[in-house]
């Protein structure tokens, strides 16, 4: 049975605490990041033969020449790289070093989307901003990707961005803001596998380097798709940390004395 994908879609699919994070989203209203949260698609059984069948386009739009930046960055990202496999670690190392370029930043002056161009010139730490420029160096290469949104919804917190990249004939997770391209028996690995198959996303753990690479993070799951050549279709401002993040991450910085909980009330009934 075909299920209807808008019963699955948006930001009130991980319970009542992740519905009040992401409704406090410290990118702007209606910017992009906010739209692809609020489209996401719940990756689940009821969903993943859809997901994974032609919800994402897998044939490739972009017109060359109308990015010149970006088409630069890959450029860098790819060199010497001669298969879809070498270029997707390409890119995924590429963005992967975006976080050094903020390296002691304060949140006073963290800066939040806009256009790719801009996030990789300024870089970033922030793993939506991350993934969406790799999401977007992925197509320009010719390789079709979409946006993966993990939650851990025992913990509180705990969102995480990545992408899925289709060759091979089939998707794989790829987390750019970390540098890993998830695989099994030498074969990309879905989402959908690494959510089944905790074994599978332990294979890939190296130490502090890798946070996200943990059965928990990839305990629920969703997908929005984001192309390169529909840029006219978004609102790419860029924004501050606001009130509701700012006390997040100053708790985060201390270490979570008491351990990691909602401590804005949002898991209340």
């Amino acid at each position: 049975m075909v299920a209807d994908l808008s019963e699955y879609m948006g930001i009130s699919q991980f319970g009542q605490a992740y519905r009040i994070m992401m409704e406090n989203d410290a990118h702007a209203p209606g910017s992009v990041d906010r739209v692809l949260a609020e489209r996401m698609i719940r990756l689940c059984t009821e969903t993943a033969a859809q997901l994974y069948a032609r919800y994402t386009p897998t044939a490739i739009h972009y017109l060359e020449g109308s990015r010149p930046r970006l088409e630069r960055y890959v450029r860098q990202a790819i060199k010497g790289c001669h298969t879809e496999e070498d270029k997707v670690e390409g890119i995924a190392s590429f963005c992967s070093r975006l976080k050094e370029k903020v390296e002691g930043e304060t949140l006073s002056e963290m800066v939040l989307g806009g256009l790719e161009e801009d996030v990789v010139e300024r870089g970033s730490d922030w793993c939506p901003d991350v993934a969406r420029v790799a999401c977007v160096l992925c197509q320009v290469a010719g390789i079709p990707s979409r946006l993966v949104m993990l939650f851990n919804t025992d913990q509180a917190y705990s969102g995480h961005v990545i992408i899925e990249a289709y060759r091979s004939g089939a998707w794989g997770g790829v987390d750019p803001l970390t540098n890993v391209v998830y695989r099994s028996q030498g074969r990309p690995a879905t989402t959908w596998e690494l959510m089944r198959d905790p074994g599978v996303v332990k294979a890939h753990w190296r130490g502090s380097s890798t946070p996200y690479n943990t059965p928990g993070q990839f305990r629920s799951a969703a997908i929005s798709n984001y192309l390169v050549w529909d840029r006219d279709k978004y609102d790419y401002s860029t924004s501050r940390a606001n009130d509701y993040y700012r006390s997040i991450l100053e708790i985060s910085q201390r270490g979570w004395p008491g351990g990691l909980r909602w401590i804005q009330g949002e898991d209340e009934s």
